[in-house]
Formats: structure tokens, sequence, C-alpha cells
């Protein structure tokens, strides 16, 4: 069904432009917001889908068609958590225990240790400047690339990339002391 909608003229005169304008922006918020980079493309292209089925978004100023842009990445990242929360099993705690008592990994003992780790690691991060903080989140939890991070930050790909580095030997030396 969505498919006829995809003509080239559709394409070329109504998404074209707004997705050159938005899709990173866009992108990048919905990274924040969701814990899979799929499911962050998958909803993109949702609200792009949106856009060319609505009969009145051609209608719009470009002020307004930003705006219902967002309120539609908005209500998508809602919905997304929503059905999530529907879809989700439950268990008793005796299952949960046993399976998770099967694996080593997931052995009290070894549990304990790695959260001792997480918190130290997470101590250390804390300590970093805010840009630092900043850098190593969109690097390494929203999974952005340099250049991406870059153009967020309205900064050199290179100079993100020796923060990076830098930030990351910082952490290391100093975590590794303590």
């Amino acid at each position: 069904m969505r498919q006829s909608l995809f003509t080239d003229e559709n394409v070329d005169s109504l998404t074209s432009s707004l997705y050159q304008q938005y899709a990173q922006a866009l992108f990048t918020y919905l990274r924040l917001h969701l814990p899979l980079r799929e499911d962050a493309e998958d909803i993109l292209v949702d609200i792009f889908v949106a856009a060319m089925e609505n009969t009145t978004f051609k209608g719009l100023a470009p002020g307004q068609q930003r705006q219902w842009l967002w309120r539609v990445a908005h209500n998508k990242v809602a919905d997304h958590y929503r059905s999530a929360a529907r879809k989700r099993q439950m268990l008793t705690f005796e299952e949960v225990q046993d399976e998770l008592l099967e694996d080593e990994e997931f052995a009290p003992a070894w549990l304990a240790e790695r959260s001792e780790e997480y918190q130290r690691l997470q101590a250390h991060v804390q300590r970093l400047p805010e840009l630092q903080q900043k850098l190593l989140h969109l690097r390494f939890v929203n999974g952005l690339r340099s250049v991406d991070i870059a153009r967020m930050l309205g900064k050199r790909e290179g100079t993100v990339r020796m923060l990076l580095s830098r930030t990351l030997n910082l952490l290391r030396s100093t975590y590794e002391k303590h």
C-alpha cells in the first residue's frame, strides 16, 4: 500500500528537500530516545512516510512542516514505548532466577564485581569535563560517528576524533590507576 505513494514526483517534490533538511536532526533525536539504532532508522522512515501520506502536509508553511515532523517524531517514540510495554512477557521470579544462574556470567558474585567496576568507571566518567562526557555519550551510547558528532557540536571532525582519543586515553589511565 505504501509503495504506491513513492512516485518520483512525490518523493522529489515533497520529501527530498525535507529529508535533506531534517533527517539528521530527527535521527539524532530518535537515537537519544531509543535504545536501538534500527528502531530509530525505522521510525525515521515512518515519519517521512506519514508526511507523504498526509494530504494536508504539502499545504503547510515550512515552519509548520518542521513542527509537524517533530511532533510526529515525538509521538512515534511514545508509541514505541507504549507498544514495547504491552509486549513484555510476565515471568515468575523463580524462572528469571533459574535462567540467570544457569549462565556463570550472571552469577551473583560475578554481577557484584561487574557492578563495582561499572560504578568506578561511571565515577571516573562523571569527573570528566561536560564536553568530554557528551562526546562519550554521543559516540558510545548513541553510536554516532565522529562526522555526525562534529556536525552536532559545530566542530571539525578531526577535532572531535582528537578529543575522543584524548578522552579515552585519560579515562583509561585514571581508571587503571585506581
